[in-house]
């Protein structure tokens, strides 16, 4: 049945006046999004190519990128921020899957109450977490020492925070504990909305625990598994202000990041063209690990 013309262009000016309307609410964020996010982009992308510093602002090419190969402490902040994302991302994803697997089969009060417990550290305020480790890691007051040594594991005090070998491992763990808040959360949401009857279906024709996960649970909560792993892998290669506040990149720069070593360069050394250049490099990574995870995440299904 064909429309009368009259209504067609009634039908026409009301799609217009709809799209113009949800144009002017998005018209503030797209603006804000704009001049916060694109336009620093590019000009991050243009002074890149460029030394540019406080007195100078020169063309070099690409300069800056290989200055950025060829300079070791890079390569080292590069190696240890790999370090953090493959050590953590992981651990975070599988360790909060469990935790939140067991929390959402609790009482809704329990689950609450467990949810609040591990949200915690995540709305408390970086500097007061970060100042509670510190004290914890300490060498002579800290509670690490002093268990450990009543324990008899160790004989004297260590400087966990200024010892190469055990510097990173602490940033990771410190890491670790601020990063499960938000998955525990998130899976056990998911976990909550999984379909039951397909499990109970399975239970009935006496598939186990672990087939109900994998082949039921698991496909319906990989949305919520990309979405983490994606977050926890940017949060991960962005880790700064944990360096900042217990170590600055050492000892040796053996605790020093990219995201540490672009703010050095650029604010303390006023190297903003190099800082920038490092920049590019990042959200290169970023951009890949990202996609291999959505790769990853479609093979899953």
């Amino acid at each position: 049945m064909s429309r009368n013309p009259a209504q067609t262009s009634r039908s026409k000016v009301l799609v217009r006046r709809e799209a113009f309307s949800a144009y002017m609410f998005l018209l503030p964020t797209l603006i804000v999004f704009t001049g916060f996010v694109i336009i620093p982009m590019i000009l991050c992308l243009i002074n890149s190519f460029f030394n540019y510093t406080s007195t100078t602002f020169s063309f070099i090419g690409l300069g800056n990128y290989q200055k950025m190969f060829q300079d070791p402490v890079f390569l080292r902040a590069l190696l240890n921020t790999l370090l953090i994302v493959v050590v953590s991302v992981p651990v975070v994803t599988i360790f909060s899957l469990w935790v939140g697997s067991a929390i959402y089969k609790m009482s809704a009060k329990w689950t609450s109450f467990m949810r609040c417990i591990f949200y915690l550290p995540v709305v408390t305020g970086t500097v007061a977490v970060t100042v509670v480790w510190k004290w914890m890691f300490s060498q002579y007051t800290g509670i690490f020492n002093y268990v450990l040594k009543s324990a008899g594991i160790i004989s004297r005090n260590v400087s966990w925070l200024g010892n190469e070998k055990t510097a990173i491992w602490c940033i990771i763990l410190i890491l670790f504990t601020t990063s499960i808040g938000q998955p525990i959360v998130l899976y056990v949401s998911a976990l909550g909305n999984v379909d039951q009857s397909l499990v109970e279906a399975a239970e009935v024709d006496g598939a186990t625990n672990f087939q109900c996960f994998w082949r039921i649970k698991w496909p319906q909560i990989m949305p919520t598994t990309l979405y983490i792993l994606v977050i926890t892998t940017i949060n991960s290669f962005q880790c700064f202000a944990l360096i900042q506040l217990l170590t600055s990149g050492g000892p040796n720069n053996s605790t020093q990041t990219i995201m540490y070593y672009i703010y050095y360069q650029a604010f303390k050394l006023d190297q903003f063209g190099y800082g920038n250049a490092m920049g590019i490099i990042l959200a290169a990574i970023i951009a890949i690990f990202s996609a291999v995870q959505f790769k990853f995440a479609k093979s899953g299904n």
